[in-house]
């Protein structure tokens, strides 16, 4: 026998002495106060002497009383189960006694002349047997000391006497003897079984929670990880990203400029990477909020179409839109995020024929769907797409194929918005994907993105902006950058450094930017002191981060300042500072002026 079969064999013999301690005290008092009763009609109907009686009964107040006080000591003490042997053979003594006890001295109370009080003692013994089951069925050793004594030698004494009478009356307690033998141990075997499978089932859900625990201490690893890894890698993609924006307006030879193009594809692909991982963070962190309102459906469609139709017909795929004029209430923002999604897995795994976006109403639902003639995916593997980092069909891990993120994003995002998702594939045939959405009836509210709208026929900047950010290669990147777009610029690796170069600057700044997480402070408190050398709470602040940690997300989304995550497109850090600065132009009055010498 194993170790862990023997603790659970032990476990089971310890939890029979438990009950039967525990259950037997109420069936023995009944015991004895049945035994005095018939005592007491025997001796006062003259068929045995008073004597008997009083003796009868002192011996059943003495092993009475006795084993109470066992059964007290047991549950006063509450040994360790590694006990239950010796309390289990103590226990099966004192049954012994007591059935020896009532055995005997049931004999004593049949007298032959008179059978009506032979019937009236083999009721009562009849019936301390069948109670004793419950009391005493738990422990078979314990069950088999009362029941066969109790029983046995009134049979044993009937058949004895010789009488035709007797002879009958013992042969038929003899079968229902062994009637009450069987279920004696019938019982026994399923209270064991009972408190087996209890012992299984909670060694198995403790099993699992101790997995789970892990599995829970694993994920938070691997956040911490991801996290950690993420900011650390951000760091100089973001900085590639803003070097190639500067480089841009100073190449003008075609051949030099297909190459930074090149170079510009494989920052954006890194930063696909890089946001996906960032979404399924704030996603898993709670920190995505819904901002539902009334919008027209048609033109998200439209433009999602028209961003992927070069991609489409390079791989002669037949990217179609079909026209609804319906709509939906819901967060716009994060359904765009969902049909993008899905619209660039259908093309992924589409080698040619068409993607159909439409939609369907379906009472007060419109249902968006997605259809594609792609590979399709096999049933087995339909459990599986919504898992972080998992495709089907790119063992090779192709980056042109994606990296598995999108339909997790989906799922997660769907689930949020409280759309119920479903899909349909099968394989060689295609995928259909749909969306369920409430239509809605209220006046449509404009929408679109301010910031990417800002950069339209942009001019050129003015102004000061302050940047703080402890990495030097990204210093001079965004120093680069902001100077091309017409803006002046101070750049800092902390918050005392940059309070350093403003002593001979008596500029106000139009913003201020700075990295969230830098060696010994953060971009929060790094705004809001410079703030505090201005006296002016209101200057702009934008924040830029490449942490995932989610108690970070939350913390620098709950300040209230612009928050963007490494890496940033030139598109969108360029129509952020056009909104912010303008605002604050907008507030002050005025805009500054270019900085004089020896400032900066």
């Amino acid at each position: 026998m194993t170790t862990q079969s023997q603790a659970l064999e032990n476990r089971i013999g310890a939890e029979q002495v438990r009950s039967a301690y525990r259950n037997s005290a109420p069936g023995m008092v009944a015991t004895l106060a049945g035994a005095c009763l018939v005592s007491a009609l025997v001796a006062g109907a003259g068929a045995v002497s008073w004597t008997v009686a009083i003796v009868f009964m002192s011996a059943m107040i003495v092993q009475v009383v006795t084993r109470l006080a066992l059964i007290f000591t047991y549950l006063r003490r509450k040994p360790p189960d590694l006990q239950w042997r010796r309390w289990g053979r103590w226990f099966t003594a004192g049954a012994l006694v007591g059935g020896l006890t009532l055995g005997i001295g049931s004999v004593w109370l049949m007298p032959r002349e008179h059978f009506e009080m032979q019937m009236l003692t083999l009721l009562y013994i009849c019936a301390v047997a069948s109670g004793a089951i419950t009391a005493f069925g738990v422990l078979r050793a314990a069950i088999y000391s009362v029941i066969i004594p109790l029983v046995a030698i009134p049979i044993v004494w009937l058949a004895l006497q010789g009488e035709r009478t007797s002879v009958l009356l013992a042969l038929i307690t003899l079968g229902w003897f062994l009637a009450v033998l069987d279920q004696a141990r019938r019982y026994g075997a399923q209270f064991r079984e009972s408190v087996r499978l209890r012992f299984e089932n909670e060694d198995l859900i403790a099993n699992l929670t101790q997995e789970k625990i892990k599995a829970e201490e694993a994920s938070v690893a691997k956040s911490r990880f991801l996290a950690a890894a993420s900011h650390d890698l951000r760091q100089p993609v973001h900085a590639l990203s803003l070097f190639v924006a500067a480089l841009r307006p100073r190449i003008p030879e075609p051949e030099a400029g297909r190459l930074l193009d090149h170079i510009d594809s494989s920052v954006q692909a890194m930063g696909g990477l890089f946001n996906g991982l960032l979404d399924i963070s704030r996603l898993d962190a709670g920190v995505v909020e819904v901002n539902a309102r009334t919008f027209a459906l048609q033109p998200m469609l439209e433009r999602i179409c028209r961003d992927y139709a070069s991609t489409a017909e390079t791989k002669h795929i037949a990217l179609r839109c079909r026209p609804t004029a319906a709509a939906v209430f819901t967060d716009p923002l994060l359904l765009e995020r969902v049909v993008r999604n899905i619209v660039a897995n259908a093309i992924n795994y589409t080698d040619g024929g068409r993607v159909l976006v439409g939609c369907r109403r379906r009472g007060r639902t419109l249902r968006v769907g997605i259809w594609d003639t792609g590979r399709g995916i096999p049933a087995a593997e339909h459990e599986q797409i919504f898992k972080e980092f998992y495709q089907v069909d790119n063992p090779e891990r192709d980056r042109t194929k994606g990296v598995g993120l999108g339909l997790a994003i989906v799922k997660r995002l769907t689930v949020l918005l409280g759309h119920p998702l479903s899909f349909r594939s099968q394989p060689t045939r295609g995928s259909a994907f749909f969306v369920d959405l409430p239509l809605s009836d209220a006046e449509i509210v404009p929408t679109g993105d301010a910031l990417d709208a800002a950069t339209e026929g942009a001019v050129p900047g003015s102004g000061l902006v302050l940047v703080v950010d402890d990495e030097a290669t990204i210093q001079s990147a965004m120093k680069s950058l902001l100077e091309s777009w017409g803006y002046d610029a101070i750049v800092a690796g902390s918050c005392d450094e940059m309070i350093e170069r403003l002593a001979n600057c008596p500029h106000r700044p139009s913003l201020i930017v700075s990295d969230y997480r830098l060696r010994t402070e953060d971009g929060i408190r790094v705004i809001e002191r410079l703030r505090s050398e201005y006296n002016d709470d209101e200057i702009p602040g934008m924040l830029i981060t490449g942490d995932t940690a989610p108690d970070r997300i939350r913390e620098a989304e709950a300040s209230g300042l612009l928050l963007l995550h490494k890496p940033v497109s030139n598109h969108r850090l360029r129509a952020a500072i056009l909104e912010l600065t303008g605002l604050f132009a907008m507030r002050s009055g005025s805009r500054a002026g270019t900085l004089p010498p020896g400032c900066g």
